[in-house]
């Protein structure tokens, strides 16, 4: 790919979606790498970046067409129907897809033959994720803030403060998971003086953890069974569990559900893989709770977008070197430079390259490099 590569960022259009894909310092970086930056206007006025301080940086300002027209697009969120008219077999697009639980974005890039990169599955040798981490940070912070929020008696809750106070039993918090997500809403929740329950599978990472652990907070070996015995007895349950690429596997099933005390609270941060709790369905920012069997259900599927400005800057943080990589030098080569970036080719050629991905959606899988050519 020649120095004059074009990066496209394009506004958001999914609902209450307010982050955008770069900063105006970022896109001074990469125009003094040679590239060409075209941001749609009105692209980072929710998070606070105004349209003339990117064109101050050097990104020219443009449309939704012209931005989508870029040789790589980088966005936050997956497409949306309303934008698969901008998706073409040249584009390379980089972003968060989950396409395990976007089946129909899947099949919308596959039609196109978009070579789709997703953040969340580009994977370190040691497992990290080191795109999806700052999002799920934000992610299981905001679970512990609005599942507080969510217990007081004016939001639909029993009155319950989740610290409680001298002499008065505190919230009961129960999370599923200890990844990045979970630990976040664990130690939060745990600093405002919940009682927690933090669920792992893995005696390895609740070790790696116990150092750390404040608080009024317990880590246990997660089984359907302990599940099944906490579950019902939480204030707050927090779903934090994390499959690269696939759906999340659902841990609370109904009728766990409606044993639960009526006014208790689920979050399900999982809700973009599927969720992980069986009556979570996806909502929004402006109407993020659903009750179900007497218990509020927050399942928003991008909760990072309601701390816009905290959220861009801690995405673009970590994504930079990778956009500079893909647009200076072509995706080829930055996979060679970069080999984590391979996990992250979802789809390209008109096929799904991610086996995780491919199994969720039952489709045959190509090896990447295959779908590269």
């Amino acid at each position: 790919m020649s120095s004059t590569a074009s990066v496209g960022i394009p506004r958001e259009v999914k609902r209450d979606e307010r982050r955008v894909a770069l900063t105006p310092d970022a896109a001074r970086e990469l125009t003094r790498h040679g590239l060409k930056v075209w941001v749609e206007r009105g692209a980072g006025k929710e998070a606070g970046l105004a349209d003339e301080e990117f064109a101050a940086a050097g990104a020219v300002l443009v449309d939704a067409a012209a931005a989508w027209s870029a040789n790589v697009v980088v966005k936050v969120k997956e497409p949306q129907p309303e934008e698969y008219r901008f998706l073409r077999e040249d584009l390379v697009l980089f972003t968060y897809l989950h396409l395990a639980g976007y089946p129909a974005v899947a099949q919308a890039l596959m039609a196109a033959k978009v070579t789709a990169i997703a953040y969340e599955t580009v994977q370190m040798g040691d497992g990290s994720l080191p795109l999806l981490s700052p999002m799920s940070e934000i992610a299981g912070r905001l679970a512990a803030q609005v599942g507080a929020s969510l217990l007081e008696k004016p939001h639909g809750g029993p009155g319950i403060l989740i610290g409680g106070c001298t002499g008065v039993q505190p919230a009961r918090v129960v999370v599923l998971g200890a990844g990045t997500v979970g630990w976040s809403a664990a130690r939060i929740a745990a600093g405002m003086d919940a009682e927690v329950f933090l669920l792992d599978r893995s005696s390895a990472r609740l070790r790696q953890l116990e150092a750390e652990r404040r608080g009024r907070m317990v880590s246990l070996m997660s089984s359907q069974t302990t599940i099944e015995r906490l579950a019902p007895t939480a204030d707050l349950l927090i779903g934090a569990v994390l499959t690269p690429g696939g759906r999340a596997p659902t841990l609370v099933d109904e009728q766990l559900v409606q044993r639960m005390t009526p006014g208790s609270v689920i979050v399900d941060v999982a809700i973009d893989q599927g969720g992980c709790i069986a009556t979570s369905r996806e909502t929004v920012h402006t109407d993020p709770v659903r009750t179900v069997h007497g218990v509020g259900h927050y399942a928003v599927g991008n909760m990072p977008g309601a701390v816009p400005r905290t959220a861009t800057q801690a995405l673009v943080s970590v994504t930079l070197p990778y956009i500079q990589a893909i647009a200076g030098s072509g995706l080829r080569q930055a996979v060679t430079g970069k080999p984590e970036l391979l996990g992250g080719v979802n789809t390209a050629d008109g096929s799904v390259c991610h086996p995780t991905v491919a199994r969720a959606l039952g489709v045959e899988q190509r090896h990447p490099m295959a779908c590269l050519g």
